[in-house]
Formats: structure tokens, C-alpha cells, sequence
């Protein structure tokens, strides 16, 4: 299209050519990579995400496209394979060249391809909740963090429940992270860790963790399990009359694990999210009619769809306010101006320039014995500040690190 409206003659033709990257260029499609798990041990999960950000194209391209550009989708199947993260994230950077990447399930995946991304400098949206930490300028995440998940969670748990906690967690960064953040708001609210554990990946049998637990007594449970294999707890603890409250950042929000066990396994499941489909406003309900005309099969709206949805949006306008730039630089000075925020279907939702993290409304849901979800409680504009305020600050510095409670970002 470029060569078609210059005109120019060929050796000039050809200078230009080499000057424009297509990564920059304004003109044709704005090429947008998606690398979700299709298939495999998350594709419960995360196939939903996949059809959250095709419908948001396809709303975007009926109005007009993203400054006059329509935009195109390049999609993956990563299969739940953290290789095929790096190998499709290579694939779509290089090849594909295209202007943004929304990728990852797991923050196993999103720790193997964030690299890559560093390396070609490119602009990735994570659009899962995590266990929190990542300050780089190629990433934005639209999930909600430990400082909006947990920090809501737990004080309400303790205050209704009791302050002998016990944990249970899948193995890998996410489960030792976001249970070293469980440990410091047990302990700064008066509690008391009574046991922990963490449990791989590909375990589906629960019988001397449930022992454990019964042993230690706790108050409630924390519950950080992930994939399929690790869902199984829920029905072994409800056969063996567990009978505790539970209490989780996953759970519901992501596998609709109430929707799919036979109930009561998942009886005083409280878990803090920031959009699921049961979620009763004008929003909620309008996203889930059109959701569900468009892909009437989805077997539920998590809140990684509608995360995914509103990153789609928010990419929108922050290239129109760049004047139609797909530049990552640009983009960015966009994100610094601290007023990116769209209507998404979980509420108000907005960009934090320091960590390029996501407000939310966070909803406490609560999933009574029939398995039907109640929300006794709702934090609004709740903000993503721990990195922040830490000395994570991206409109100054980019360490491209992922920093922890015991080990914040250092003083620049």
C-alpha cells in the first residue's frame, strides 16, 4: 500500500522502504499477536480470553477500525507449553512483525516470553490477575494484583472467620509468591500461619494435604491451585467433610470451578475478582448478551475475558491519542499523561503510569452451598500502588525486573 501511494522512483522508492519499520508504519492494519492456550492444561480458562479480544476487534473494526486502520489478529495456540510461548513470541516479533502482543496464562508463561520481548522491545499486555512485582516499560497488565486481590481478602476472612490461616499452592512462581504475600498480611493483621504447602503442578491427589490441614486446625484455607490436575482438591476435600472456609485470588474468577464441580465442593469459596459473569450491573449484564451472542457455546465469562476485552480498548485509545502511532515510545509518553482509563464491564478501569498496572473495582464473591455466587462486599478504584510505592516508577527508570515483598526495587 505504501509503494502503491508514493509513486516514487525505485532506488528512492527503496530508501524509503528500508526507513519505515512496519512496526511504525501508519498505514494498513494494525497487526495485534494473541498468544493464549487454546489447548492444554489452561484452556479452560483462557479460550474465553481468546474470544474476548476477537469480538472487541470486530466491534472496533465495525466502527472504523483504530484511527482509520482495521485492526488484524495473528493468533496462536501455545497449548499450555511455556516453549511455545518463546517460540511463538519470537515468531509473531519477527515475522509477523506485529504493533502489540497479548499473551500468557500462567506467570510461568509470561516469565519465559518476557525476555523476548525485551530483546525486540516490543509491547505486551498481560491480561491475567498475578501474584504482582513485574516493573518493565514493554509490559502492561490489565489483572488485578496481591495489594487488590489480597488485601481486601484476607482482613475480611480474618474478621469473619478467624486469624489461624493455612495454605495450600501450586509450585512455581505464582503459588511461592503470592503465599509469601498471604504470610505478610496474615502477620500485619494479627494473624497466625498455621501451615503451608505447595504442591505441584501435576498432582491430583489430596489425601495427606487434607490430613495436614485437619491436623493444623486453621480457620480457613488459602487456596492458590492451578490447572486441572490441582482442581481436584475441591471435590477430594469436600468427600472427606473438610468443612472449612476457603479462601482465594484464582479459584472461580478463572476456572468457574462452581460451575463445573458438583456442589457443595466449593461452599464458602470466597474469592476477590475484578469482573466474573454473575456480576449484577447495567455493564456486566450488556457484555455478557453480546459475549454470548457472538460465541454462544462459552461455557463462562471469566474475569481474564474481560480483562482481555478492556486491554483491547485501552490499546485503542492510546494509539488515537498518539495520532494513530503504534510505537511503543509513543504509547508510553500516552500511559504517562496518567488518564488512560476505559468503561470496562467490570467498572472503571485505568492505566498507572509509575507500574503501567490496572485499577479495578474488586468484588468479593461468595459462593454459598448450592453453588450460586453472592457478593457481600465491593472496594471501589482500588489501585495497583505496592510497586509504586516500592520504587518501581517507569516514567523514570525501567529495571524489566519482577520484585517481591522481600525483595522490592531499590532506591533509584
Amino acid at each position: 500500500m505504501f509503494i502503491q501511494k508514493s509513486f516514487a522512483p525505485a532506488c528512492a522508492l527503496a530508501a524509503l522502504i528500508a526507513a519505515v519499520s512496519p512496526l511504525h508504519a501508519n498505514e494498513g492494519p494494525i497487526k495485534l499477536g494473541v498468544l493464549e492456550d487454546q489447548s492444554g492444561d489452561f484452556a479452560v480458562a483462557t479460550i474465553g480470553k481468546v474470544h474476548a479480544i476477537e469480538l472487541a476487534a470486530e466491534e472496533i473494526n465495525a466502527a472504523g477500525g483504530i484511527a482509520g486502520r482495521p485492526l488484524e489478529l495473528v493468533v496462536y495456540d501455545t497449548q499450555s507449553d511455556n516453549t511455545r510461548y518463546q517460540e511463538f513470541m519470537r515468531r509473531v516479533l519477527q515475522r509477523d512483525k506485529v504493533d502489540a502482543v497479548f499473551a500468557g496464562f500462567s506467570s510461568a508463561a509470561r516469565e519465559a516470553y518476557r525476555p523476548i520481548v525485551n530483546q525486540f522491545d516490543g509491547l505486551a499486555f498481560y491480561n491475567n490477575q498475578y501474584e504482582g512485582g513485574v516493573c518493565d516499560a514493554n509490559m502492561i497488565v490489565t489483572g488485578a494484583v496481591p495489594e487488590q486481590q489480597f488485601s481486601t481478602l484476607l482482613p475480611y476472612m480474618m474478621e469473619t472467620y478467624g486469624k489461624r490461616v493455612y495454605t495450600i499452592a501450586a509450585d512455581y512462581n505464582f503459588g511461592q509468591l503470592s503465599a509469601e504475600w498471604v504470610r505478610q498480611i496474615v502477620a500485619e493483621n494479627g494473624g497466625e500461619m498455621v501451615g503451608e504447602e505447595f504442591i505441584p503442578l501435576s498432582v491430583s491427589q489430596f489425601s495427606q494435604t487434607i490430613k495436614n490441614i485437619q491436623t493444623a486446625k486453621p480457620d480457613f484455607v488459602v487456596t492458590l491451585l492451578v490447572g486441572t490436575s490441582q482442581a481436584s482438591y475441591y471435590e477430594q476435600a469436600s468427600a472427606a467433610n473438610l468443612g472449612l472456609p476457603m479462601a482465594s485470588s484464582v479459584n472461580v474468577g478463572q476456572g468457574y470451578e462452581h460451575k463445573r464441580f458438583k456442589a457443595p465442593s466449593l461452599k464458602d469459596m470466597y474469592v476477590t475478582v475484578n469482573y466474573i459473569e454473575e456480576i449484577d450491573t447495567p455493564e456486566s449484564k450488556a457484555f455478557v448478551e453480546k459475549f454470548r451472542a457472538r460465541f454462544p457455546d462459552e461455557p463462562y465469562i471469566n474475569q481474564e475475558a474481560s480483562n482481555s476485552y478492556a486491554a483491547v480498548y485501552l490499546y485503542k485509545q492510546m494509539i488515537e491519542r498518539a495520532n494513530g502511532s503504534t510505537a511503543k515510545d509513543d504509547l508510553r509518553k500516552v500511559i504517562a499523561e496518567g488518564d488512560v482509563c476505559v468503561e470496562a464491564p467490570s467498572g472503571k478501569m485505568c492505566i498507572d503510569p509509575k507500574s503501567q498496572h490496572s485499577s479495578h473495582t474488586i468484588y468479593l464473591a461468595h459462593v454459598l452451598g448450592d453453588h450460586t455466587v453472592e457478593f457481600p462486599k465491593v472496594w471501589k478504584d482500588v489501585q495497583p500502588y505496592w510497586l509504586g510505592q516500592a520504587g518501581c516508577d517507569l516514567t523514570k527508570h525501567d529495571p524489566s525486573e519482577q520484585y517481591t515483598p522481600s525483595n522490592p526495587p531499590k532506591a533509584q
